[in-house]
């Protein structure tokens, strides 16, 4: 990983930020934590090593891709298992003000931290994909704050509000998962949201934005129903369209891009898969058919 971030570890427990800290962590030989609690939110994010950690005298095992949520004045410590490992992981404080402030926009930033206020749910465990979503969030972050590029500062708070939210976000999915009917309506939705605009931008970092719902989520309730990913149905449909098109004697290089395919050359890839055939040749068959008809 981007070892240019890391930080140089401090047993320091009380921030010099009004407003929220973040480090990068990378360590092996590490002296034992003693118990603490401190007055601001921790967010800890296990990236790697053999540790546990204690929380309110319960002792849980970390994996990665493990986030840990602290609440104020809550007792916990780390305990390492193996010093030889580098233990690395990533900590984000912030103070209990900042998150009033937030929730004041909107409760959603809120809902993670009241979660664990009444659950007593510390830890929630991310697979792979998820976790990297995170970690490259994170770094995001700590570019910036390396860096000292234009508006800097207002980044920053930006990307600091764009990770709560995502954890706040995909906590609460994991905590409600949508029941047969609300994928269905997702699923019915999403296709007619996709055919109204196959010549637009039909990533699933595009749907996901348009949905407010995980792109991961997308994948999966479309494999659910249709038996295939989201691009190949995309792909289909710009075919399918595409096909319509030299129907009508459209030039058929116009036609590619006018539905939605960024080059010809892909386009012709998909074509030819999908129908045994060029596109030249199909509209060659369909003149020999006309003029024998």
């Amino acid at each position: 990983m981007k070892k240019y971030l890391r930080t140089t570890f401090s047993p320091r427990q009380y921030m010099l930020s009004k407003d929220f800290e973040i480090y990068y962590y990378d360590d092996t030989h590490m002296s034992k934590q003693k118990n603490h609690t401190h007055d601001y939110y921790e967010f800890y994010f296990f990236l790697g090593g053999e540790a546990s950690i204690e929380i309110n005298h319960s002792s849980y095992d970390l994996k990665p891709g493990d986030m840990i949520l602290i609440p104020p004045m809550v007792k916990h410590h780390i305990e390492l298992k193996n010093e030889e490992l580098p233990y690395q992981r990533i900590v984000f404080w912030i103070t209990r003000e900042y998150c009033s402030q937030l929730m004041q926009l909107s409760s959603d930033y809120g809902y993670l931290m009241q979660h664990v206020s009444i659950t007593k749910q510390y830890i929630y465990h991310y697979d792979a994909i998820s976790f990297n979503t995170i970690k490259s969030k994170v770094f995001q972050i700590l570019e910036e704050i390396h860096f000292n590029r234009f508006g800097k500062e207002a980044k920053i708070s930006l990307c600091i509000n764009d990770l709560l939210l995502h954890v706040n976000r995909t906590v609460y999915e994991q905590e409600h998962p949508a029941t047969p009917k609300e994928e269905l309506s997702l699923y019915q939705n999403l296709i007619f949201f996709i055919e109204g605009h196959l010549e637009e931008d039909l990533s699933l970092e595009r749907l996901s934005t348009e949905f407010f719902v995980n792109k991961y989520h997308i994948a999966h309730v479309f494999k659910e129903n249709l038996g295939m990913s989201v691009h190949q149905y995309i792909t289909k449909k710009r075919l399918e369209q595409c096909k319509d098109a030299i129907l009508s004697n459209a030039d058929i290089m116009e036609a590619s891009l006018r539905c939605g395919f960024s080059d010809y050359s892909s386009f012709y890839r998909a074509f030819k898969k999908e129908y045994g055939m060029s596109p030249k040749e199909y509209k060659e068959l369909l003149a020999r058919r006309d003029m024998k008809a």
